[in-house]
């Protein structure tokens, strides 16, 4: 179907599975109260399933506007190979950022806002807890805070790599520094979070990014929590973080995390790849707990 005025048609180059979302909704977990604010942009179909869902699309516009004709772009699109949408729907990607690395905007875009809920201060002793992809990311902007001092704490040790190399250092729970001025959580799991108030100094805030959907979580309030007056705060991207409102809106925040993606550094957190004829079959093991792999990015061929 060829695009109507004002739309372009889309071939796709890249997209990218997120995780943490994408597994809830593959196994049905999206509660009901929240199927609505749960669509993604240009989602087909109704949750529980089946939907069509995603929202790391980078292609080249093939026709249309002819402004943006020939160009490689980035949309908020779910997994698939060509697609007709509005011009303003999709956002050029910058000349310096490789169109294998610009599908990991939509994460760094999460990170982004969570860094602007978090409000670090000088001087912050910081924790994230979850070395995914999202928290791989905070932890890669908060390191460049002046004087900030991050930790990236997860189970898998081999993600301390990762964290020398975005100038953080890494920690298994069981080992990682308490009294921490700021603990931002990125696990999505009930034990990342009881870490992540563990480790909470005296009137620290605790940010919380994962989304847990259906399921509920226990948290042991009756300890310290009130004594050390301690702060659980929630981050979400769908509303861009009150801190920023008056300069970004969605459209802005999303530019700004394709500019970030400038950085060759961030290419770690991309460690397999799969055809897009591939991902069906490959969809129930890519979404359970145990897949260590961080960003599974799917190529498109033609």
């Amino acid at each position: 179907m060829p695009p109507a005025t004002g739309e372009v048609l889309v071939r796709a180059l890249y997209s990218a599975v997120s995780r943490g979302s994408e597994s809830l909704v593959f196994h049905g977990r999206v509660p009901v109260s929240e199927r609505q604010r749960m669509r993604c942009p240009h989602q087909v179909g109704e949750f529980p399933g089946p939907v069509k869902y995603g929202y790391s699309n980078v292609g080249r516009v093939e026709a249309g506007n002819v402004e943006l004709l020939g160009q490689t772009v980035f949309c908020l699109f779910p997994h698939q190979s060509a697609y007709v949408v509005p011009a303003g729907a999709v956002l050029p990607v910058p000349a310096a950022v490789p169109p294998e690395r610009a599908v990991l905007a939509a994460n760094l875009e999460t990170a982004v806002n969570a860094v602007w809920d978090a409000a670090p201060r000088l001087g912050d002793r910081v924790s994230v807890v979850g070395a995914g992809v999202v928290g791989c990311l905070c932890a890669y902007l908060l390191a460049r805070h002046p004087g900030v001092a991050v930790e990236l704490i997860d189970l898998r040790p081999e993600r301390a790599e990762i964290a020398r190399a975005f100038g953080a250092t890494f920690a298994l729970p069981q080992d990682a520094q308490r009294e921490r001025d700021l603990v931002l959580h990125a696990s999505g799991r009930e034990a990342g979070l009881r870490t992540s108030l563990d480790l909470a100094g005296t009137d620290a805030t605790v940010l919380e990014l994962s989304w847990f959907g259906d399921s509920e979580v226990s948290l042991p309030l009756g300890a310290a929590f009130h004594a050390r007056r301690l702060g659980l705060r929630s981050s979400q991207v769908g509303s861009v973080s009150p801190r920023a409102r008056k300069r970004f809106d969605h459209r802005a925040r999303l530019a700004l995390a394709l500019e970030l993606c400038k950085d060759p550094l961030l290419d770690l957190l991309i460690d397999a790849e799969i055809p897009f004829d591939e991902l069906p079959e490959a969809m129930p093991r890519l979404t359970m707990p145990e897949c260590g792999s961080l960003c599974y990015r799917v190529r498109y061929e033609f």
